[in-house]
């Protein structure tokens, strides 16, 4: 089962995409990284932790 890559940070609304640097948890909710680490990599929807994103090729 594939990642659903969000387009949109959920909290600023910057655009992201497949190379963009980029934190989830693990319902998937998306962050940019600068949001991230602004709510110390705490998801505000489930509380779950928030990673880094793993880079997809361009394809």
């Amino acid at each position: 089962m594939a990642l659903e890559y969000k387009t949109t940070c959920e909290k600023c609304t910057i655009s992201l995409n497949m190379q963009s640097e980029a934190c989830i948890c693990s319902y998937e909710c998306t962050f940019c990284e600068s949001c991230a680490t602004e709510m110390a990599n705490v998801c505000p929807n489930c509380q779950g932790e928030l990673v880094k994103r793993p880079k997809r090729n361009k394809d």
